[in-house]
């Protein structure tokens, strides 16, 4: 070869060395917002890459085996309300999925897999890379410049957005992030159940694990390093006699049909004196963390021993048929907390116990809704006696604010999962699998608005992500009174996101709920909000039942007062909604849903008055649209 045939090809190697794929959007991490985000950004028509840590797509509820879902089952919006139809197809009908007492939605990892792989690959704007870890990201001239390891070597990635869906932040520490790990300080949070110092305390991890009744006999080798007092009183057994019997609530029977899965499965995410694990590994690298998940695995291992030998079901071992794993345990293990980006905003508990009584109004941004306890596992922690008590702390249902998942300083960057701008406290209902997925839809939503139209992301109005995730089908508020099929919903969760009018919320157990009131008769007292999105209105907002016309006069001396242009015919084709062709008798009382509908569609205040990402109205005397 000729000196300069040689200099050609040297150029040519590092010309292709360097050659980068062009995308829209990247998603750093598979998991379950990682693969929401890359369906959305999809669905709206711009580029998007997943970039999967494993060979699985939906994180906790499928490569970390959790395939009990908590919460949402009546808040089935946008893609966890998809995925969720898919699994009722998938298995026959819902009264399949119910087949474990912890959840009304359970399923084998391995289904969950198959759906997000067959959604994914529905999508043509979409790429999903498995077994691929983001090594390295860098910014520069407004565009991301992303490094991935792959089995087939290193791929090169230049995107305008990126989202990190990493399960713990990973790529928001890259691109040096601000953030918290661990419990904060209440004087910090202003949240009375937080403790009085900040430490880095982090909940305990699960190793999951999903056992197969084989019908006969399996033999398993005992674990080296077993020790049955580990899990003497993980359910009512002979060998709880005399120890701890604090979480000895169970029989064994109950203990394992907690998570019992369809095809006589059963998942082993047991946190009374179970399969729980503490570590903190969130700031340790790769290596180490390969090291010190080590101890996590072999306490399931040494949990299924104890199950099989001292509980007696020697019929139930690993099933073979669900992880492609050398030891048929999940790909990664349930992470419960990782780090928490300092954001636009940061959502506290007391955010979701009084939304409507905080400095900012954050309801009025929400993307996300969740209806879960407080719910935060310190069991294996060697001081946990000394923390709050968190297990199963109760709250009403709550919608999650835009603003979490937006850096407070870095431009270009989206978090998701559970890295997302909220307290240690606010976490344990965050965290949870609907919640996330939503998280994803949201983020993915906002990259695309911000891909779309030419602007920063901190630049993309907070309404116009609630207006594609409404598109989509997904609640911004936890109303349980109308469904998202109902011809109502919309009207409903646009109103009540500008705090016009208000939603009740209530706790009782696992049961967390937030009603609009929709079919209650309206009073005018309830509508006091009206003056805090159009400032000139003076009228005396008594405690006395609306008619249908009455209200209608409101609204209309509303918008004279605010310098708003009604029409008689937008009030006429409103009221025409309302009595659905029939007989119209204005004198009876207006329903608190029909009062909504027509706010929403004379005064359009949704979308008329825009709000910043702390929930402040920007504008108060903008003409409303027309439906």
């Amino acid at each position: 070869m000729t000196r300069a045939a040689s200099f050609l090809l040297l150029v040519l190697t590092i010309s292709a060395c360097g050659r980068r794929t062009t995308t829209d959007v990247f998603i750093a991490g598979g998991g379950t917002s990682g693969i929401a985000s890359g369906i959305q950004s999809a669905r709206m028509g711009v580029s998007a890459v997943v970039a999967g840590e494993n060979e699985w797509l939906g994180g906790m509820l499928t490569s970390s085996g959790v395939s009990a879902v908590d919460g949402n089952y009546n808040l089935p919006g946008g893609i966890w309300g998809e995925f969720r139809n898919a699994l009722i197809s998938y298995y026959g009908s819902d009264t399949h999925l119910k087949t474990g007492w912890v959840s009304n939605i359970m399923f084998e990892p391995s289904a969950g897999n198959k759906i997000f792989s067959e959604m994914a690959a529905a999508e043509p704007n979409l790429t999903v890379l498995r077994n691929a870890s983001v090594t390295r990201v860098t910014r520069s001239r407004n565009r991301w410049k992303v490094n991935v390891r792959t089995a087939d070597g290193v791929l090169r990635y230049s995107a305008g957005l990126i989202i990190d869906a990493t399960e713990l932040g990973d790529v928001a520490e890259m691109c040096s992030v601000k953030y918290d790990v661990g419990m904060d300080s209440r004087y910090d949070t202003g949240e009375d159940l937080a403790p009085e110092m900040a430490n880095d305390i982090i909940q305990d991890i699960t190793y999951v694990a999903i056992l197969k009744d084989y019908g006969r006999e399996i033999a398993v080798t005992r674990p080296e390093g077993y020790d049955s007092t580990l899990f003497a009183c993980s359910c009512i057994n002979p060998l709880c006699a005399g120890n701890d019997t604090s979480g000895a609530e169970w029989s064994s029977g109950m203990m394992l049909s907690y998570g019992r899965l369809p095809n006589n499965k059963y998942m082993i995410n047991w946190p009374l004196s179970g399969n729980d694990y503490y570590v903190n590994l969130i700031d340790m690298k790769p290596r180490e963390r390969n090291e010190a998940l080590g101890p996590a695995k072999q306490k399931t291992r040494w949990f299924i021993y104890f199950i099989q030998h001292e509980l007696g079901y020697r019929n139930l071992a690993l099933a073979d048929d669900e992880f492609p794993t050398p030891d048929s345990l999940p790909f990664i293990p349930y992470h419960r907390e990782s780090r928490r980006i300092h954001g636009k905003v940061r959502f506290t508990l007391n955010h979701i116990t009084d939304p409507y009584n905080q400095p900012d109004k954050l309801y009025r941004t929400s993307v996300a809704v969740g209806d879960y306890p407080v719910d935060h596992h310190h069991s294996s922690y060697s001081g946990a006696d000394a923390l709050p008590d968190l297990n199963f702390y109760p709250v009403p249902s709550f919608g999650l604010p835009l603003g979490t998942l937006i850096p407070e300083e870095k431009e270009g960057l989206i978090v998701a999962e559970k890295s997302i701008s909220v307290t240690n406290l606010a976490n344990g209902a965050t965290r949870l699998q609907p919640v996330v997925l939503q998280v994803g839809q949201a983020a993915g939503a906002l990259a695309s608005l911000a891909v779309i139209n030419g602007l920063k992301i901190s630049e993309v109005s907070v309404r116009s992500v609630q207006n594609a995730l409404l598109d989509a089908g997904g609640y911004l508020l936890p109303y349980l009174d109308v469904s998202c099929d109902h011809e109502w919903f919309k009207s409903l969760q646009r109103i009540g996101s500008t705090g016009i009018m208000k939603g009740v919320g209530k706790s009782s157990g696992w049961t967390n709920q937030t009603f609009f009131r929709a079919f209650d008769m309206t009073r005018l007292s309830e509508l006091e909000g009206l003056r805090d999105s159009y400032p000139l209105t003076d009228i005396e907002f008594v405690d006395e039942p609306l008619t249908v016309k009455k209200a209608a006069d409101i609204i209309c001396l509303v918008a004279a007062q605010n310098n708003i242009k009604v029409t008689g015919e937008s009030i006429s084709r409103s009221l025409s909604i309302i009595f659905k062709g029939q007989a119209r008798n204005t004198d009876r009382i207006i329903l608190r849903g029909e009062t909504a509908l027509l706010i929403d569609r004379v005064l359009d205040p949704f979308n008329t008055l825009d709000v910043n990402i702390k929930g402040e109205f920007i504008s108060k005397t903008t003409e409303p649209s027309k439906h």
